[in-house]
């Protein structure tokens, strides 16, 4: 007999990578409820009682309704954020917040799912200095890195390690020209060091001279690596330069890989390495929410498969 029990897919309505799982997910005769916190309340609602046995309650659609208290697992995307345009600055700052509190309280509390992953512990992986000292705890090889407010401390790291990049902590998109942008990872030298580092945090890291990038999609516990050859500083500024080569990591890798997801609470990860000249493997980060379906044509990975499985269950 099926299991009824439906799955949560919580994202935004343009994502293709959740449309894919979707779409294997309906084949397999697996109930999904596709939702977009960012919807709430306008077209999503929620009730939900805490009782002696838990929450209960229902989400709804206009489509669909779960019942809170039988969701087999809760695929966490990337929804978009609470809006309340109709409503004053204040009284929409107070709105967002019990939006927040109120309806995402309510599912990262759900009795007897599994998260892919836990809002609560992608927030944390998501802190660039959280992930760089797990990464050390793991057993990677991670660069030498600075957070500063101080130009005089980021001219001295610079000297200190020659060559150096700088990369956003987090990247929020920029509006230029009305296209959407990004904070590009760039080599930096102690000249272009001026007064305007003392404005906000910032990440330094040494540049270390590479061969190949790795980008490495763990799911629950399968692993499964990519080689990404370019001559790019980072690849993700421009796909067609970019080829791809299934490999196998190094002894130790995946034990570590693992450690870091357990470290965090996480049963997903997307991890960016760099291969040394000498062949090691740098950690640079992992991103608890990142893509992955785009390699899965390119080298015939069986990754949906593999998120499939965790979320339905049968591992």
């Amino acid at each position: 007999m099926s299991d009824p029990r439906p799955v949560l897919v919580v994202t935004s309505l343009h994502d293709p990578t959740a449309d894919v799982v979707i779409r294997e997910l309906h084949d397999r005769g697996v109930p999904v409820v596709r939702l977009d916190s960012g919807d709430f309340p306008a077209s999503l609602s929620v009730e939900a009682e805490i009782t002696g046995d838990g929450i209960q309650g229902r989400i709804s659609t206009p489509s669909r309704t779960a019942d809170l208290a039988d969701v087999r697992s809760l695929y966490y995307r990337r929804p978009s954020g609470f809006a309340f345009p109709h409503l004053s600055e204040q009284d929409a700052r107070f709105a967002v917040t019990q939006a927040r509190y109120g309806l995402g309280g309510v599912l990262a509390s759900l009795p007897g799912c599994r998260y892919v992953n836990h809002p609560h512990r992608v927030g944390d992986a998501e802190f660039k200095p959280s992930g760089l000292t797990a990464a050390i705890g793991a057993g990677f090889h991670v660069p030498p890195s600075l957070i500063t407010s101080s130009p005089d401390a980021a001219r001295a790291f610079i000297k200190r390690h020659a060559a150096v990049i700088y990369k956003p902590l987090w990247n929020p998109a920029y509006l230029i020209d009305g296209v959407s942008s990004v904070v590009k990872v760039a080599e930096v030298t102690p000249e272009d060091i001026d007064d305007r580092v003392a404005g906000t945090a910032h990440l330094f890291q040494q540049l270390v001279p590479k061969t190949a990038d790795v980008r490495v999609t763990v799911i629950g516990s399968r692993v499964f690596c990519v080689r990404i050859d370019s001559d790019l500083l980072d690849w993700r500024t421009d796909y067609s330069r970019l080829s791809y080569t299934p490999v196998e990591p190094p002894p130790g890798i995946e034990q570590a890989l693992h450690r870091y997801l357990d470290h965090f609470g996480l049963v997903f990860g997307a991890f960016d390495f760099c291969v040394g000249e000498d062949g090691r493997w740098w950690f640079l980060e992992c991103n608890p929410s990142g893509q992955w379906y785009w390699l899965e044509p390119e080298t015939g990975l069986p990754m949906c498969s593999a998120l499939v499985d965790l979320l339905e269950r049968t591992t």
